[in-house]
């Protein structure tokens, strides 16, 4: 079973999970602690789950990268890595059909007409 812990620690907030026999911790400063939570937060209405009381601003965030790294994690997972906006830099696990999704989709855009891509949002 696993369990998590959240703590001050300063004017951090550590996340702490614990499966079995193993740990992790993870330190965050405010800013990414409040990125985390809108992202969970996402992720929760994206499986339709509610998000609670509390309205989380939707935003979309520009990607500054300089660079997006795409490569496989010790699990063979598809990982992409990258910064958008002010968010620390950081990783996307995605599942094999996840990620077959993201790449067709955008070759869909990408195949598209420059005219027609503008006519639905530009995505």
């Amino acid at each position: 079973m696993a369990g998590i812990s959240v703590t001050l620690e300063g004017d951090n907030i550590q996340l702490a999970f614990q499966k079995d026999e193993q740990s992790t911790a993870v330190v965050m400063d405010p800013h990414a602690a409040r990125s985390l939570v809108r992202a969970v937060s996402q992720l929760l209405a994206a499986i339709g789950e509610s998000v609670g009381d509390e309205e989380m601003p939707e935003e979309l965030v520009d990607v500054t990268s300089q660079t997006i790294d795409v490569g496989m994690d010790e699990h063979g997972m598809a990982v992409v890595a990258l910064q958008a906006g002010a968010m620390p830099p950081f990783l996307l696990r995605l599942k094999d059909d996840e990620a077959r999704h993201i790449a067709q989709s955008l070759l869909e855009i990408l195949n598209s007409p420059r005219d027609a891509r503008v006519s639905h949002g530009d995505h």
